[in-house]
């Protein structure tokens, strides 16, 4: 199962040019970045990092007293960001295979969790995985999402009860948690 899902995962990063410049023309990543409030020395879990769009502007609008940890589970999109991060000089990121839903990462340990562009997706359940998030996040942690899905509603993290919507900036929906 994980072997076919890695090709799958290689042949779709094959066809979607992940990092062409048309890509960042229509969805800016220092922009998105910027709208989450994500600041230099955080502690940030960037869920879905794939290859790694978002992964090296984290890295640098956190700085060298911010850490990173990048997850996604497919190892063929986690060797081209280790490459990225590596080729980038960030000694502040750390990229690790996890599912989402069952990440290992110690309860409070993150400041900030970035979904960008990971959600709505079906195996990504918000019934499983806002708990998971919820409980990574610091007391008063922040949570932000970006989706280039139209129709996905806020409202949907919101009817858990685990965080409160704060604002959008930038294409960036946040959220608190409770």
């Amino acid at each position: 199962m994980a072997v076919l899902r890695d090709r799958i995962a290689s042949i779709m990063l094959k066809i979607f040019a992940c990092d062409s410049p048309l890509r960042k023309r229509i969805s800016d990543p220092e922009a998105i970045i910027q709208g989450a409030g994500v600041q230099s020395g955080q502690t940030v879990l960037e869920v879905g990092c794939g290859r790694g769009f978002f992964t090296v502007p984290l890295g640098e609008t956190l700085g060298q007293e911010g850490r990173l940890y990048a997850l996604d589970v497919t190892q063929v999109a986690l060797d081209y960001v280790t490459q990225k991060v590596e080729a980038a000089g960030l000694s502040n990121v750390r990229v690790f295979r996890a599912n989402a839903l069952d990440s290992g990462v110690p309860d409070g340990a993150m400041n900030l969790v970035v979904l960008f562009g990971v959600i709505p997706s079906p195996t990504l359940p918000l019934s499983q995985l806002l708990p998971e998030m919820h409980r990574v996040l610091k007391p008063g942690g922040a949570l932000a999402v970006w989706t280039a899905v139209p129709w996905w509603s806020p409202q949907s993290m919101v009817q858990s009860g685990l965080f409160v919507y704060v604002d959008k900036r930038n294409s960036s929906h946040n959220f608190q948690k409770v």
